[in-house]
């Protein structure tokens, strides 16, 4: 037999077995197909992620739709495979990332962009900025009155309200200011969102609320450097005692160039084992496009370049 017969040869017994080992699982596809149609967010990105899904959709015509929970449960269902796209806060555990290893996957954990961790009062407060120090003694239950951190103070109990007992933003604090310390203290309570934060803090005048900065911005302003008029954005400070000159606001510069102290990272969690739309979304929002949507929502973006230019707001 010459050479080309037994090519033909092998092709024909090649073609009796045209799916042997490569047989797609209609299970396992299924599967896929369910959890690549869906992102977790922590809620407080809300704003920023429908932003980024509609200019995507838009340009892609692929469909992926956002769920809207809490961090920890965010991360849970990537972990059970429910979804391959988390945004969060924090990286990887060791323990989460050994865990999709040994199951043979691959997570990358891809930061995108940062936020400010912004602390709210009353428009009736007559105090504007704290220490990190007297932030940290509220949180622990050692200060629980308004005259305690300011003398002229007449607002009684701090009502300390956070979005949600299972966010990122109370998982920050606790890392990140407490040390690993739990709340303890009967004033410090949590609503379900950032948006409720918002208006609970706007109708309780001795209250003090905490929310991720993207929640802040007035967009009819498109510098950026207007904050909503029905709360009042507490300066935050290094130092031992706060005043005006050495406290700062989450604004993007701010959070550029380190003045502000609650600075979190904002991280896209991927473990799609395919590349398809949600390793396609992530690129998309690493891309110029995705960095200047972030730019405009007043967070700080990744990548992108920032033009620093001075600007004048008028308060009236």
């Amino acid at each position: 037999m010459n050479t080309f017969n037994k090519l033909v040869g092998l092709t024909l017994i090649l073609g009796l077995f045209p799916g042997c080992g490569n047989k797609p699982n209609p299970e396992q596809e299924e599967a896929y197909q369910k959890a690549a149609s869906i992102l977790t967010a922590d809620e407080s990105f809300y704003p920023i992620i429908d932003e980024e899904l509609y200019y995507f959709t838009t340009q892609t015509l692929d469909s992926i739709t956002p769920v809207y929970i809490n961090e920890q449960d965010a991360v849970k269902k990537l972990m059970k495979q429910e979804t391959f796209l988390a945004f969060t806060t924090r990286d990887f555990t060791e323990k989460e990332r050994q865990n999709l290893i040994d199951r043979k996957y691959l997570p990358r954990a891809i930061p995108i962009a940062y936020d400010g961790l912004a602390i709210i009062v009353n428009n009736a407060n007559p105090d504007s900025c704290i220490t990190i120090k007297d932030f940290a003694r509220v949180l622990k239950g050692e200060v629980t009155q308004w005259k305690e951190l300011y003398p002229q103070n007449k607002l009684g109990e701090i009502d300390v309200v956070f979005d949600n007992p299972l966010s990122s933003t109370v998982r920050w604090c606790v890392d990140s200011i407490l040390g690993g310390q739990q709340f303890s203290a009967k004033n410090i309570g949590a609503v379900k969102t950032s948006a409720a934060v918002i208006d609970y803090v706007e109708n309780h005048e001795n209250s003090l609320g905490i929310i991720g900065s993207n929640w802040l911005n007035d967009k009819r302003d498109t510098t950026n450097v207007t904050f909503k008029k029905n709360i009042s954005v507490m300066g935050v400070s290094k130092m031992e005692t706060a005043e005006k000159y050495n406290s700062w606001k989450p604004y993007q510069y701010y959070l550029y160039n380190g003045n502000y102290p609650l600075r979190r990272t904002i991280y896209a969690l991927l473990n799609d084992t395919r590349n398809g739309v949600p390793s396609s979304f992530t690129h998309f929002v690493q891309l110029p496009k995705g960095q200047m949507i972030i730019l405009r929502s007043g967070l700080l973006p990744r990548t992108a370049n920032m033009n620093v230019r001075q600007v004048i707001v008028n308060k009236e």
